[in-house]
């Protein structure tokens, strides 16, 4: 305001300025207009729309390619390819400028990557993320210096590019977006382990080169219908496990609810109920390593996915998104140094542990409680079928204290060995192992080994595809010790690392998400050699002489079982498979064990 009382001045508020505190009031604006101005000038595709909008995939990287050129802080770059022949972007953000991944480690920094649109029909991130990085490189909001960014702005590019209006029919907004499948029609949430995807592929290298402590992925849920706009998955505590898991449940999550409380949000574990209304609590979700945060369970690192509620208006769900990584950030600073020593640690115990879990099963003599805000459900008449149907009504809204199931305990464990080879005619696991940083070497000669030898004696196949594959389980295992030849450039894995875990989660083929569950070694299932019967019948005469037990063993058999002794094929066929004649490498899974010599 104009001052017209000469050399002296009283602002707004009755309080008297000299020149001199005129001049540095008058800095504090210039400088706060500054910011205004720059923030204006970088406004993001969600914000001019007024909140209802999320931008199409060329925006979002000809916004971030913009921001790059003009805020030296901040680092865009192309990681590696997609399924949609575009490049994966990596986006990095320091106050003090660095983007080198090893330099963050060692300075202490706390490294926390955010997923986006790996569902982008669920774009909160999307935007949510540009609002973010727009508001750090323009002076807005600012992060502690112990923090480093690493965003993925889009993972799903195909899925961004197939954008429409109809795709999510029940959920509030935006206008138009992006569908769930990527270029080959995967749902990339279930790609961690199988990499079927090119993204899958490059985000293996992305992840290990970033390293990070804390790893979030933004989704949008659906289900019931409730109050809340944000609910979570947490890394389930118990697979988590040992120090690590504790921290996750006794100081992580309770500190994430309670700041956002304090930004206006009652935080919920994800709504994991799909029946009428989970009023009476519900199960913690388990995340097995085929999903983001159980993938990078396996690796020691803090793994969450954001569940947005899909009923909430677009700009509520991405407010509530860039609310919680704010207090991701806020957290994981005040506690970096209790983190990453507590990763450090579990990293030791990971390569010293001699026994992993393989099997979990949900413990219902535990739970915790938590305060639920539902709406009351009923039912009434459709007027589609005429029938009763499942309605809630928001002007009933209420609060309840539910059991919440979050303890799950092991039911299936086993061993680590020595090393495991694997033949290097198995290249396509071997380059899974390589895209996550296995360390392996080959056989410099040729070589027989003394090695564990697993059969598989019985597996039940899924009849309908999932994600491409028909999973293997239910997996029955024979064992034998047996000499085995191996050649030259056969691959030794020794089992001292920090991928101990990801190793027995993948090649020990009992666990959930085996490569022999995903369908990489089915051909070792059906058998490429065989018999004539009418030829075989005197090899197999002359080779029941030969050997008295065999033949005493058949008569047994012929003895206990009526169907058998009236199946000329299926004694042939017993014959012939207790001979040398038999194909070795029919059922015989082409991982090996080395056990420890005592």
């Amino acid at each position: 305001m104009c001052c017209t009382y000469g050399p002296k001045c009283f602002n707004q508020f009755g309080f008297y300025l000299n020149f001199s505190s005129m001049k540095y009031l008058l800095l504090i604006v210039l400088s706060f207009s500054s910011i205004q101005t720059k923030a204006q000038k970088w406004q993001t595709f969600y914000e001019k729309s007024g909140g209802k909008e999320t931008p199409p995939y060329p925006a979002i990287i000809s916004y971030y390619q913009s921001l790059s050129r003009a805020f030296p802080k901040m680092t865009f770059k192309a990681k590696g390819m997609s399924d949609a022949g575009y490049p994966l972007h990596l986006i990095t953000y320091t106050n003090d400028g660095t983007s080198n991944f090893a330099d963050w480690h060692r300075k202490g920094k706390l490294v926390l990557m955010i997923l986006n649109g790996i569902h982008p029909g669920e774009p909160d991130g999307i935007d949510a993320s540009m609002m973010l990085i727009c508001d750090l490189v323009t002076g807005k909001k600012k992060i502690p210096d112990n923090i480093a960014l690493a965003v993925i702005p889009v993972y799903n590019i195909g899925g961004c590019l197939n954008r429409s209006e109809y795709f999510r029919v029940d959920q509030d907004g935006p206008v138009a977006f992006g569908s769930r499948g990527n270029s080959q029609n995967l749902d990339l949430n279930r790609d961690f382990i199988k990499c079927d995807s090119k993204e899958a592929r490059s985000f293996t290298e992305i992840f290990h080169a970033v390293d990070p402590d804390v790893f979030v992925d933004n989704h949008v849920s659906n289900g019931a219908d409730y109050q809340h706009i944000m609910t979570l998955i947490s890394s389930q505590h118990n697979k988590l496990g040992g120090s690590l898991g504790e921290f996750m449940n006794k100081s992580f999550e309770p500190g994430l609810y309670k700041l956002m409380k304090s930004r206006g949000y009652d935080l919920v574990p994800y709504v994991n109920f799909f029946g009428d209304t989970p009023d009476s609590g519900w199960p913690e979700f388990f995340d097995s390593p085929r999903y983001s945060s159980g993938y990078a369970t396996l690796w020691n690192t803090f793994g969450f996915t954001t569940e947005t509620h899909m009923l909430k208006s677009y700009n509520k769900r991405v407010m509530a998104t860039y609310a919680l990584m704010e207090c991701f950030i806020d957290y994981s600073s005040s506690n970096a140094s209790k983190m990453r020593a507590l990763r450090a640690e579990a990293r030791v115990a990971t390569k010293s542990k001699n026994e992993f879990p393989t099997r979990w099963a949900i413990d219902s003599s535990k739970h915790s409680e938590i305060v639920y805000k539902g709406f009351q459900a009923g039912r009434k008449p459709s007027e589609v079928s005429g029938l009763p149907r499942l309605f809630y009504d928001r002007g009933k809204p209420y609060d309840k204290i539910v059991p919440f199931y979050n303890t799950y305990k092991e039911t299936a464990w086993i061993k680590k060995p020595e090393a495991y080879i694997i033949p290097q005619g198995w290249w396509k696991v071997i380059d899974l192992l390589k895209f996550n940083g296995v360390k392996m070497r080959p056989l410099t000669k040729d070589s027989i080994v003394e090695v564990v030898v697993s059969f598989i004696d019985d597996y039940k196949t899924a009849p309908r595809q999932y994600e491409g594959h028909h999973a293997n389980s239910d997996v029955k295992l024979r064992k034998e010790t047996q000499k085995i030849a191996f050649r030259k450039g056969d691959i030794i894995i020794p089992m001292n690392q920090d991928a101990n875990r990801f190793l027995i989660e993948t090649l020990e083929p009992e666990s959930n998400d085996s490569y022999f569950a995903w369908n990489f070694f089915d051909p070792i299932l059906g058998s490429k050699e065989g018999y004539s019967n009418y030829v075989f019948e005197d090899d197999a005469t002359e080779y029941l002489k030969a050997h008295p037990d065999l033949k005493k063993v058949l008569d047994e058999r012929k003895a206990a079982d009526p169907a058998f002794a009236k199946n000329a094929r299926a004694q042939l066929d017993f014959v012939y498979k207790n001979s040398p004649y038999a194909e070795p490498g029919f059922m015989r899974y082409p991982v090996y064990r080395i056990e420890k010599q005592h």
